[in-house]
């Protein structure tokens, strides 16, 4: 009986019942388990990393810089809640770090309170470093930890970046600044060139003016001696009147103590009498006219006026036991009659001595008149006016005091000036000849202003001036000046699909494996009719490979329409992956055919040998020694290379290469189960009674 025709006795063995047919589906499904199971797991976990809760602390407090707000805490706080990278809770520092500890946040990251004021520092004299503070447990997840290393290291990146650029702007700012500077100072020394130039014509002026002012100096310091003697002279004569002031003074206020009383006293008699004498004076001059007539009759009256007057007092006051209260005006008024009588008589004699004077007598009583009034006027306020005359003259006292001080330090002042002067005249003279050696001085510097001016229109042109775009243009460059641009060539989208190569070899073998624990390595039927060992091996073979060909055709299925696995080349991935299940079935019937029950530990330690060394996860060069020894020798290794090429794109080198390598492996393992075969064909003690049955 032929091979095939074997096989499928073989499998059709599992349509006899209900139980085969629920061990067929289960070979069937079996390797969904391990491929579409494992892979549908971890998909795509990049894109649900929002799920994963993270603590956010940001104790920032802010800065000020230039005159703005510098809020990086705040910056970066609403930049990762925009990323939606991680679930992130804003809590407090202890709240964070007790949550990391227990398993509530698998990290943490803190934005210190001094982070703002750090990254404003660069602007300032004494700058520094800002740090974000993540806080990972590796106890929690390790590779949430290992991303979030990447996460922040980029946001670190995009801190560090802008901070960078901030600062780099002030640094173009501050060549534009120096260049406007610059050009101003060309302008001056364009302005000093010419001054200077100016200058040194006025040296010229100057050193002749100094020749003339050497005369004048001269001049003034002879003069200076003869007004310090002026000055001696002024200073004994301000003592002088400084002393007869002081007299005078003394005098007055000596006067005015006496005086004083009177006055205060008697203002409204002394009033009233000059009242009187106005009156009178104006009574006379109307009756002038008959003043010739009427003087000698007035006189006698006012003689007898007076002598009554007079009797008046002596009887009241002078003879009366008592004294009138009244005597003191009585006195006053007596004494008053007394003037006035005797006024009358002079006037009477006057008039009649001197009636041909009567013009002059007129005019000589309006004067009379107009002063007694002023008296009249003036008695209320006698002893005010003598206080102001004595205030007066001792003010004067004190000014010539002063005025007698101001001399002795005049005649002092002008001393030094005339010793002063003198020197003056000497430095003068010293100042000629200076100011021939500045006009020289100044002929240099004429050149030297020149290359100045030269030199700094120079210094301008050579220093950038940047606007606006073009600060933004070299701020971004040298800010990040090395930038990773990345080609992916054959980008796979997701994680799974990443994976897909390891795994599905991976749920293969396990099929073949289970498989085998189900179909018999070699065919009983063939055994026993004696059959050729390559015919044996073909018949213990291809029931498991058109098992293993059902089973890819359903694991891809599952994959690509259920769980999103987009291949390169479909047709290509699914045929090679018929090769793969053929491989993996011959070595696997091989080891069971050879070895016996053992032979399934030995399929189980090989499928482990290719997992670890066929660098499904990382590169095999990352592995230890012993597993990049393993690499090239077995299966996997080619099936896992040749699987990324037919999934994600690619060159078909490597697909090539792992068909000649699974076509060898596949004739050497049939060979070898042939050879086994042969060797079943012969009965032993060991396999009548073999020591280990599984």
């Amino acid at each position: 009986m032929r091979s095939p025709r074997l096989a499928a006795l073989e499998i059709r063995r599992f349509g006899r019942g209900r139980l085969p047919r629920a061990a067929m589906v289960a070979l069937l499904v079996l390797p969904l388990l391990y491929g579409a199971l494992y892979l549908w797991s971890f998909w795509d976990p990049y894109s649900r990393l929002d799920r994963i809760p993270v603590a956010l602390v940001n104790d920032d407090r802010g800065a000020r810089a230039d005159g703005k707000d510098v809020t990086a805490g705040d910056d970066i706080v609403k930049g990762l809640r925009e990323s939606e990278v991680f679930d992130w809770h804003e809590v407090s520092a202890e709240e964070a770090r007790a949550g990391v500890e227990d398993g509530r946040y698998y990290l943490s990251l803190t934005m210190p309170a001094d982070f703002s004021a750090r990254i404003a520092s660069s602007s300032g004299d004494s700058p520094e470093t800002g740090a974000l503070r993540v806080r990972t447990n590796d106890a929690n997840n390790y590779i949430v930890g290992q991303i979030s290393r990447t996460v922040f290291s980029e946001v670190r990146d995009a801190a560090s970046t802008k901070a960078s650029r901030s600062f780099l702007d002030r640094i173009f700012i501050s060549f534009s600044d120096i260049h406007g500077a610059t050009v101003d100072a060309a302008e001056g020394a364009d302005k000093l060139e010419s001054g200077i130039g100016k200058a040194e014509k006025g040296s010229r002026d100057l050193a002749d003016g100094l020749k003339d002012a050497k005369a004048g100096s001269g001049k003034l310091a002879k003069g200076l001696k003869k007004l310090d003697k002026g000055a001696g002279d002024l200073q004994d004569g301000s003592e002088k009147v400084a002393e007869g002031t002081g007299k005078l003074s003394d005098k007055v206020n000596e006067v005015a103590g006496k005086v004083g009383p009177f006055l205060e006293k008697n203002e409204k008699t002394i009033g009233d009498t000059a009242q009187l004498v106005a009156d009178a004076s104006g009574t006379i001059r109307e009756n002038l006219a008959a003043l010739e007539k009427r003087a000698p009759t007035a006189a006698e009256d006012a003689r007898e006026a007076s002598a009554d007057l007079d009797r008046v007092y002596r009887a009241r006051c002078e003879e009366a036991v008592v004294p009138d209260a009244a005597c003191a005006e009585l006195k006053t008024a007596e004494d008053a009659a007394a003037v006035v009588a005797g006024v009358a008589a002079d006037v009477s004699d006057l008039v009649t001595g001197q009636a041909g004077n009567l013009g002059k007598l007129d005019k000589d009583l309006a004067t009379l008149e107009k002063q007694a009034q002023a008296l009249a006027d003036r008695a209320p306020h006698l002893s005010e006016d003598l206080d102001d005359a004595v205030t007066r003259i001792n003010d004067l006292n004190e000014g010539a005091g002063k005025v007698a001080a101001g001399a002795r330090k005049l005649n002092t002042g002008i001393g030094t000036a005339s010793t002063g002067a003198t020197d003056l005249d000497e430095g003068v003279g010293d100042l000629k000849t200076g100011a021939k050696d500045l006009k020289a001085g100044l002929y240099k510097l004429v050149d030297g202003s020149g290359e100045l001016s030269d030199g700094l229109h120079d210094g301008a042109e050579r220093i950038p001036d940047y606007d606006r775009r073009d600060r933004d243009e070299r701020t971004e460059v040298m800010s990040d000046p090395v930038r990773m641009v990345a080609e992916d060539l054959h980008k796979a989208p997701n994680y799974g699909t990443g994976f897909a190569p390891y795994f599905i070899p991976l749920s293969l073998w396990v099929g073949a494996m289970v498989a085998y624990m189900l179909i018999a390595p070699m065919n009983r039927r063939a055994l026993a009719a004696g059959a050729p060992a390559w015919r044996i091996a073909l018949a213990g073979w291809l029931p498991v490979v058109a098992i293993g060909v059902l089973q890819t055709v359903a694991l891809m299925s599952v994959l690509h329409w259920a769980v999103g696995l987009q291949m390169a080349r479909a047709a290509g991935t699914v045929g090679f992956l018929f090769l793969v299940t053929a491989c993996f079935a011959s070595l696997v019937q091989w080891l069971n055919a050879r070895f016996g029950a053992a032979g399934r530990i030995l399929v189980l330690a090989l499928l482990m040998l290719q997992l670890t060394s066929a660098g499904g996860t990382y590169p095999v060069q990352t592995s230890p020694g012993f597993f990049n020894a393993l690499h090239p020798f077995l299966p996997m290794s080619y099936v896992v290379e040749a699987l990324r090429r037919l999934i994600t794109g690619g060159g078909l080198g490597p697909v090539w290469q792992a068909c000649a390598v699974l076509v060898a492996f596949t004739a050497g393992a049939l060979a070898l189960t042939a050879l086994s075969a042969r060797r079943r064909q012969v009965w032993t003690l060991d396999r009548l009674h073999p020591e280990l049955t599984l």
